[in-house]
């Protein structure tokens, strides 16, 4: 099986790993679960699918510097040559994008950003990119104008793992009802968003509360918070979610309620896009 390059998208929870015979994908792996970005580590994920013939590996993540400074492209940095001491193995990590006021920075999104406008080009507006961090990206002209970074994810994730709201959490669903209200009070008083989560865990055990809507109140409470932080960059403006797993159709949910309606991307597919991307750059 001939392959022209490798695709490695490097994330704090999640490697995504494509083979590539130039525009189409051969093969693709996922690895879950924390991994530091290492020599090693990288070395260990991509071990025989390079068949020992020297392809190149072009990943996103943080994994080389950050180097551009916006207003820019995403991928207007070019790639940064890492020796991970393997001959058969030649790395090329997109650069970060940095913002110097508020100080900011991101290491994997630009190339989701970049992937987005490959396909969507001319296209302007505000791109939220959820997950451990939350980031809102403002774009126009093919550029990255500014960008807002928010732990919500993490907080999300430190709650479940160690909080006694991670019981409440742990349920499958999200009563819709509960989630727009709770987005709406979110909004409207963002300051009492804390408050607001430990009524939820109190609500469900002392009141019965049910699972699905104690889950919806954490939620609804920390994105409704997010929105009255990032009005600026959503209102009015076209917009588009990309994320994995459920929370990118909550926040499309939650700004739909607002008038603010988003289409949503498939955020594996827009990072492809951006590695095929910068792979052509470097290639043409």
């Amino acid at each position: 099986m001939t392959r022209d390059w490798i695709a490695l998208d490097w994330t704090t929870t999640r490697r995504r790993l494509w083979v590539m015979r130039g525009r189409d994908v051969l093969e693709e792996a996922v690895d879950d679960g924390p991994r530091p970005a290492d020599a090693a580590s990288i070395l260990a994920l991509v071990a025989g699918r390079h068949a020992g013939q020297g392809v190149p590996v072009i990943a996103c993540g943080p994994l080389g510097p950050v180097r551009d400074v916006v207003p820019c492209a995403p991928l207007s940095g070019g790639l940064w040559q890492i020796d991970l001491g393997d001959p058969c193995v030649a790395l090329h990590a997109v650069p970060g994008l940095a913002q110097a006021e508020p100080a900011d920075m991101m290491q994997g999104d630009e190339t989701r950003v970049a992937g987005f406008l490959a396909l969507n080009p001319g296209w302007d507006g505000v791109i939220c990119l959820t997950g451990e961090t939350s980031r809102w990206v403002h774009v126009s002209a093919g550029e990255v104008v500014s960008f807002r970074s928010f732990l919500s994810g993490a907080i999300l994730s430190s709650l479940a793992a160690g909080t006694v709201l991670g019981h409440w959490l742990g349920a499958a669903g999200v009563d819709a009802g509960a989630f727009s209200d709770a987005v709406a009070d979110g909004l409207s008083r963002p300051e009492q968003m804390l408050a607001r989560l430990w009524s939820a865990h109190a609500a469900a055990t002392l009141q019965g509360l049910p699972e699905e809507a104690a889950r919806a109140r954490i939620l609804g409470g920390l994105i409704g918070a997010e929105l009255a932080a990032t009005r600026p960059f959503w209102l009015g403006q076209q917009l588009a979610v990309m994320g994995e797993g459920q929370m990118p159709r909550l926040y499309v949910d939650a700004l739909a309620a607002q008038g603010a309606p988003a289409t949503q991307a498939d955020a594996a597919r827009m990072t492809r896009q951006g590695l095929i991307a910068a792979w052509e750059a470097i290639t043409a």
